[in-house]
C-alpha cells in the first residue's frame, strides 16, 4: 500500500502539451527498441517497455541536462542497475546529440560502442557502466557524496530493477546514503514483478518494499510508473524539494512488456527476438495504444 507519511511541496501540474510530448517520447523509446533489437537479433524488449515512461519523464522533463554537452559538470547524473535496458536509453542519447544517430544503426555490431549494456568509457552520456546487478546504487551514492564535497548542485538518479532488491550491496548503499543524508540522491525501483528466473517474489520475496526503504532511512513514495502525469509530478516535487534532508526512493509500479499485450502476459520475453510478423504486430499496437 502507498506510504502515507511523506509530503513534498505541491507539484507543478503538467500541461496537456507536456503530457502529449512525454507520451510520444515513451512511444519513440519502444519503437526504437524494436528497431535496434532487430539489428542485434536478441534483446530485452520487456525490460525497456516497463521503464519507457521512466526514461521519458527523466530525460525529457525532470533531469537537468544539456544537448550536445554530455560532460557538463553540473548535469544531473543517471545510473541504471538494470543495465540490460540500455537499448532504450541509446536513442535518447542520440536525440541529445551525445552520439551520432548513425551509430544507432550499428548497434552491437563489431567495433560499435553500443552494446547490450552501457559502457561509460565508450558512450558519451553514460555515467556508469552497468550490468552487474546491485552496484549502481553504491556508485550513485558516491557521486551524490562527491557532488556535496565539490559543492555542486546536481541530483543523482538511480534506476533499479526490483529483482535487484535481492542484492545485499543495494542495502549497504541504502544505509550509507541515509547515514550521510544524501538528499540529492533519488532511487527509482522499476517494480515490474519479474526477473530472469520468474516472478521476483517467487525467487526471493522483497515485500514490504516501501516499509524496507523507509526503515533504512529513506523518504519513500509509490506511484504508477506508467502514469506520466503522476510520475512526472512526483519526480518534479522530489527534485525541487530543497527541504528534504535524506535520500528519496520512488517505487514505480510497472508492467513488464507494457504496451505490447502478448509481452505483458508472457514473462519469457525478458530476453528474446521478434519475428517480422510479431514485430509488425508490436509496432501496430504501440502506435495505436495511448498509455
Amino acid at each position: 500500500m502507498p506510504f502515507p507519511s511523506e509530503s513534498p511541496p505541491a507539484p507543478s501540474a503538467l500541461s496537456a502539451e507536456e503530457l502529449h510530448r512525454l507520451r510520444e517520447k515513451a512511444r519513440f523509446i519502444r519503437l526504437e527498441t524494436i528497431r535496434l533489437i532487430e539489428i542485434a537479433k536478441v534483446g530485452h524488449y520487456s525490460s525497456v517497455f516497463s521503464a519507457a515512461e521512466l526514461f521519458a519523464s527523466l530525460y525529457y522533463d525532470v533531469m537537468a541536462i544539456r544537448a550536445n554537452e554530455p560532460r557538463w559538470p553540473d548535469r544531473d547524473r543517471f545510473l541504471m542497475g538494470k543495465g540490460h535496458a540500455a537499448v532504450g536509453l541509446f536513442p535518447i542519447l542520440a536525440e541529445y546529440g551525445y552520439i551520432d544517430r548513425a551509430t544507432l544503426d550499428g548497434y552491437t555490431r563489431l567495433g560499435n560502442p553500443l552494446g547490450d549494456h552501457p559502457d561509460m568509457r565508450k558512450v558519451p552520456g553514460i555515467d556508469f557502466s552497468s550490468g552487474s546487478i546491485g552496484h549502481a546504487l553504491s556508485a550513485g551514492a558516491g557521486m551524490a557524496f562527491g557532488g556535496r564535497i565539490a559543492k555542486r548542485g546536481f541530483d543523482t538518479f538511480v534506476m533499479l530493477g526490483d529483482g535487484e532488491m535481492q542484492e545485499g550491496q543495494v542495502w549497504e548503499a541504502a544505509m550509507f546514503a541515509a547515514h550521510y543524508r544524501l538528499s540529492k540522491l533519488i532511487a527509482i525501483v522499476d517494480r515490474n514483478g519479474f526477473q530472469l528466473d520468474g516472478r521476483v517474489d517467487d525467487v526471493i520475496g522483497i515485500e514490504g518494499l516501501a516499509d524496507k526503504w523507509h526503515a533504512f532511512g529513506w523518504e519513500t513514495h509509490e506511484v504508477d510508473g506508467h502514469d506520466l502525469s503522476a510520475l512526472t509530478q512526483l519526480l518534479r516535487r522530489l527534485k525541487q524539494d530543497a527541504r528534504r534532508e535524506r535520500p528519496a526512493c520512488v517505487i514505480a509500479h510497472t508492467v513488464k512488456g507494457k504496451g505490447v499485450s502478448y509481452m505483458e502476459t508472457e514473462p519469457g520475453w525478458h530476453l528474446g527476438y521478434l519475428s517480422p510478423d510479431d514485430a509488425a504486430r508490436a509496432i501496430e499496437e504501440i502506435m495505436q495504444t495511448e498509455i
